[in-house]
């Protein structure tokens, strides 16, 4: 059976597995989170908890957290429904320090850390709960995506470097480069070990994955 449950403007999302974004291929959560059986997973940016959902549901022991209020109430009632069991937090994605140092085995964003504006501030934060040699999995846009509107996805509207945000509230956006998130993840003290761009309607990639692995402790 496949689950699913309404969202941010009502949109479905599955919550039997963690969509990663647009372009998202089966299998891929699996594929880069490996078997979560067992496993302490920190979710920043939850929005209305899918994803929390869905580690919960394959026996990992969760901790969401969103910096929205209405976020984290939307989350907690679609957990409950979902009868799993998620530790929700109403927290900035940068101000972690109510978490123990060296406790979690991953860290999972999708998208959330778009809207952040100092980047590696939270690569620091994060850095800093996980265990060492464990993975940081995020997705963002794809800068490629951004350069055009969605009106016409074949016109570039803005250049590749332009910096910047777009968007306001839950779409806040701001515009990075890939060896910008890159950059930022290397100062952190994190090693890039996958790096993955799945095409969206075939004129450029719709997401921008990253999974980074915490180094020294």
């Amino acid at each position: 059976m496949r689950y699913t449950t309404a969202g941010v403007r009502g949109e479905r999302r599955p919550t039997d597995h963690v969509e990663l974004g647009p372009g998202d291929v089966q299998g891929l959560d699996r594929k880069l989170l490996g078997d979560v059986d067992g496993l302490r997973i920190l979710e920043l940016g939850t929005g209305a908890g899918h994803s929390a959902i869905a580690l919960a549901r394959a026996g990992a022991k969760v901790v969401a957290c969103d910096p929205d209020a209405e976020q984290i109430t939307r989350a907690r009632a679609n957990v409950e429904t979902a009868e799993v069991h998620v530790e929700l937090h109403n927290a900035d994605h940068a101000d972690l320090a109510f978490l123990r140092a060296d406790v979690f085995d991953a860290v999972l964003s999708i998208h959330a850390l778009a809207a952040v504006d100092d980047l590696a501030r939270v690569f620091r934060q994060v850095h800093r709960v996980l265990k060492p040699d464990r993975p940081l999995l995020m997705t963002f846009p794809h800068p490629a995506a951004l350069m055009v509107t969605d009106e016409d996805p074949t016109r570039v509207t803005t250049a590749y470097g332009d910096q910047g945000t777009i968007g306001v509230g839950h779409n806040l956006t701001h515009r990075r480069s890939v060896s910008d998130v890159f950059t930022k993840l290397n100062r952190s003290n994190f090693r890039v070990d996958q790096l993955l761009e799945p095409e969206g309607d075939g004129t450029h990639p719709a997401s921008l994955i990253v999974r980074a692995r915490k180094l020294g402790t």
